[in-house]
């Protein structure tokens, strides 16, 4: 029985390629937004709903009258993709990521983990399996875990950048796509050579225009979105915002609320506009290797008063500010971003 369990010295390198495809896409990534102690705690994530989806399976497999490979190519992709894709919901729902390259790193992350329990089981299963083979599998089931898992929170990113109010349904094509993947490759495994190699072909290539795509439109964004806080700013503390268009709007309220509600309004948006300002500071450091060094009192205290005035404003008057101060998914997970920063540096 030890022996059956008894891992082979050559196992570490039949691991490696696990490890190898989630450092490069670290590497790749520019603004390094997800940190390693982070992506770590999601590897150990990955890990543990590996050992959880032994026993979720076992239990759906007793429920079903098929063989065992049936049973892997059309039930344990659907089980097994929901699993790991519980943490990527909790992850986009909270504004944690709002990047494609952060979302696939994220998402990389827990497969990374999945697909080491996963090798390291079926490594103690078959002991007498050459190291070629053990290399090959480990590399195939790496990247269609971490891709799997990637592409599905890439997609729910995406979607809910588009709608900034959210909604569970917005994860169910992501979801979808991630267990066709998943799907396809248990078909191919029959062949392990060929799997590997059409992952390995694939998706890294899919992956390195994702990357190129995240960074170019992540800097358009921030060049737009700059300019326009940056107007914002300036036509408030110059005193001729009543003057602009979107001055005329505010007042066109007037008949809809009161006089201290539009002001509140008015700071809100002036708010926003300076911390989303601070936020773009913050990526552009640590797209240069910088970081804040210490807390930063002016961000606590201004992300504070960005949360009272939002519960004295209300969420009516705050959904008519709509038009005049646009609001996606990165605007909130920028929010996000800086008050996680503060956090981490009080």
């Amino acid at each position: 029985m030890y022996e059956h369990w008894l891992l082979t010295w050559d196992t570490p390198v039949a691991l490696l390629p696990v490890v190898v495809f989630l450092a490069a896409l670290i590497y790749f990534d520019s603004f390094k937004l997800v940190s390693v102690k982070l992506i770590t705690g999601i590897i150990v994530v990955g890990a543990a709903t590996a050992g959880a989806s032994y026993f979720v399976n076992g239990a759906v497999y007793n429920q079903f009258d098929m063989e065992f490979v049936t049973y892997s190519r059309y039930v344990a992709p659907w089980v097994e993709e929901l699993l790991k894709g519980l943490l990527v919901v909790v992850f986009v729902h909270t504004r944690r990521v709002g990047l494609l390259v952060d979302a696939l790193i994220v998402g990389f992350a827990l497969g990374a983990g999945f697909a080491l329990v996963e090798n390291v089981f079926y490594l103690a299963e078959r002991t007498n399996a050459v190291l070629l083979v053990q290399i090959i599998r480990g590399f195939g089931t790496a990247i269609m875990h971490g891709g799997a898992t990637g592409i599905f929170a890439m997609i729910s990113v995406a979607l809910y950048d588009r709608h900034p109010d959210g909604g569970l349904q917005y994860f169910l094509p992501g979801f979808v796509c991630g267990v066709v993947l998943h799907s396809a490759f248990n078909h191919l495994l029959v062949q392990p050579f060929i799997a590997t190699a059409v992952m390995a072909v694939v998706l890294p290539v899919a992956f390195y225009f994702v990357f190129k795509r995240s960074e170019s439109g992540l800097r358009d964004w921030m060049e737009s979105d700059l300019n326009a806080k940056l107007t914002l700013l300036n036509s408030i503390k110059s005193g001729q915002f009543l003057d602009t268009p979107s001055g005329r709007y505010l007042q066109s309220l007037r008949n809809r609320f009161d006089g201290e509600t539009l002001a509140d309004m008015l700071c809100y948006m002036r708010l926003q506009g300076e911390l989303a300002l601070r936020a773009n500071g913050l990526i552009l450091m640590r797209e240069v290797g910088l970081g804040e060094e210490g807390p930063d009192p002016e961000i606590q205290s201004g992300l504070a008063e960005l949360a009272h005035l939002e519960r004295a404003v209300g969420k009516t008057a705050l959904m008519t500010l709509r038009p005049i101060l646009t609001v996606t998914g990165k605007d909130l997970w920028q929010l996000n971003l800086l008050g996680g920063t503060a956090k981490a540096t009080s």
